[in-house]
């Protein structure tokens, strides 16, 4: 285990902690890399929710409300990177690197599994940065920064072929689509109709309908339910004790019974058997 080092506090390692810090759904400026070493332990960011295993890798942009779920008997040993990304933007940019921060930035968040050899090779660079980590003289902080963007060099090829779906759309049923899906996601626990949608957007309702079932395969009120169920997930997960019919109202059913009947349509057990489910540990 290792003290967090901050540079200037542009840059800090937590490597191999093990401290089981209470800790609530936050956020922060600063881009992270978080690596999950050994214990039992669910992660919320945003909507998703990982069980994350040994050698899971998990890419954030800091403003997205996220937090780990520890079992309290169990082990949660992890590593994590903290960085400023205005001031590595920078120093990156200079060589030619900026591309380097597209993951945080287009992905937001994204898991990487690592295992087998490249679990050991991912940890090998941990050890690596943590090597210099702390240390005071010049030479040394300069090694921990080049250990740094090292990693970042050596994670963004796992995140290439997802990079290449967050292009800006080509196409103006496509930026049709990404415009609804980002009204959905802000607004998903308000009243949403196809009227509000036209008068908003400023599109025709059934042409909206045809463009989002043209691109995504599926219809916008699937996309918001599921959009609403998966909140309703993270809702259980974050209040054992929260009912129903809270969480019902808090992701926007109007009746518990809708919930309930979209809720198993979708996740194949009701509300309460998910609760139950959901205590794992």
């Amino acid at each position: 285990m290792s003290i967090p080092s901050i540079i200037s506090g542009k840059l800090s390692l937590a490597y191999r902690m093990d401290q089981r810090l209470e800790m609530n759904v936050h956020s922060h400026e600063e881009y992270e890399i978080y690596y999950f070493h050994k214990g039992k332990c669910t992660y919320l960011i945003g909507d998703q929710i990982h069980v994350l295993s040994p050698g899971d890798l998990i890419l954030m942009h800091g403003l997205t409300l996220h937090c780990p779920k520890i079992v309290d008997d169990a082990d949660y040993i992890r590593t994590t990177l903290h960085f400023d990304h205005v001031h590595y933007r920078g120093t990156l940019q200079k060589i030619g690197m900026e591309f380097l921060l597209e993951p945080f930035v287009l992905l937001k968040s994204f898991l990487i599994p690592f295992r087998g050899d490249l679990k050991e090779e991912m940890e090998h660079l941990f050890a690596r940065m943590n090597d210099f980590n702390g240390k005071k003289d010049a030479a040394s902080q300069a090694r921990f920064e080049l250990a740094f963007i090292d990693i970042l060099a050596h994670l963004y090829p796992f995140c290439q072929q997802n990079l290449s779906f967050t292009k800006e759309p080509q196409s103006e049923k496509e930026k049709h689509v990404h415009r609804i899906i980002a009204f959905i996601d802000q607004h998903y626990n308000e009243d949403i109709t196809l009227e509000r949608l036209e008068n908003i957007l400023h599109l025709n309702k059934y042409y909206l309908s045809k463009v989002f079932k043209d691109v995504t395969g599926v219809t916008i009120f699937t996309y918001l339910y599921h959009r609403r169920i998966n909140q309703a997930k993270v809702e259980f997960m974050m209040e054992e004790e929260v009912t129903v019919t809270d969480v019902s109202a808090r992701v926007g059913f109007k009746h518990l019974s809708h919930f309930s009947k979209m809720f198993k349509a979708i996740t194949g057990v009701t509300p309460e058997h998910y609760k139950k489910l959901h205590r794992p540990y």
